[in-house]
């Protein structure tokens, strides 16, 4: 009988172990993802350890075997593609949710509304001074995040239109850090994604159509389709790995896990 009960004890370990996932990559999927993980693993009893780093950290632990899922909020490269395909793995992806990118600037700002040709210049380096924009006298301090940052990724394609980002710009670890260096600059601006935004900085009025309309980034802008700047997030993972993180993905696909989606700040697919 002792030895029955230690064989069940290693069997139930083995299986504890062999459904255990990893979920890598993106600081903007973060809150979501730990959030769909704690519900998850209540339900399922299968562990789920969620960690960030950026977009380029996931893909990099995907491309090495270090992660069951890599999250991002941009699509995979054509170079990461080819590392994993040159690696034997083919690569699979879903969307889970969408989010929306609020630019953000220190509360004592006087600025609201800047139109996208605006951030475009704030951060090439065109536009330098606050006074440029109907502001105060005061030098602007651009944050932006690191380049394996999928967010970094998205606003060089969709806001400053591929353009190259300015010379000595403040490059964050994590967007946590730009909220904290924003609230503390009075010149400060930097982008996060809108689930970060919170009343210790300014979120601006964008327009996307020269200055005709400014649009607040808000979900139910963002929903409707009415705020610009909104960007789908994705888990991707090896094909052969499928059978192990299906159930999870599915979970967060599923109305339950869409419904932690909208209450963690992000914007459901249903």
């Amino acid at each position: 009988m002792k030895r029955i009960l230690i064989s069940f004890a290693l069997v139930a370990m083995f299986a504890s172990m062999v459904s255990a996932q990893k979920v890598k990559g993106s600081d903007t999927c973060l809150p979501l993802v730990q959030k769909e993980a704690e519900s998850y693993m209540k339900k399922s009893g299968t562990k789920v350890t969620v960690t960030g780093g950026g977009s380029g950290i996931g893909f990099a632990a995907l491309i090495e075997g270090t992660t069951d899922l890599a999250m991002a909020s941009r699509s995979i490269k054509f170079d990461e593609k080819m590392k994993m395909q040159n690696g034997g793995k083919a690569v699979k992806s879903v969307v889970m949710a969408k989010d929306a990118l609020s630019v953000v600037v220190n509360p004592s700002n006087k600025v609201t509304n800047l139109t996208r040709e605006q951030l475009e210049g704030i951060f090439t380096g065109k536009i330098t001074n606050w006074k440029q924009v109907g502001g105060a006298d005061m030098p602007i301090v651009a944050y932006s995040r690191e380049t394996t940052s999928g967010t970094y990724e998205f606003f060089k394609e969709h806001v400053l239109k591929n353009k190259n980002y300015k010379s000595g710009i403040l490059s964050m670890p994590a967007t946590g850090a730009i909220i904290q260096s924003v609230s503390q600059t009075k010149g400060a601006i930097g982008y996060v994604g809108m689930a970060y935004a919170n009343s210790s900085v300014k979120e601006i009025h964008v327009s996307y159509d020269g200055g005709k309309t400014f649009v607040q980034p808000t979900k139910a802008n963002a929903k409707s389709g009415k705020y610009p700047i909104v960007r789908p997030l994705f888990l991707y993972y090896e094909a052969k790995s499928e059978a192990k993180v299906k159930p999870f993905i599915n979970y967060i696909l599923s109305e339950e896990g869409q419904t932690i989606v909208d209450k963690v700040g992000y914007l459901e697919l249903k």
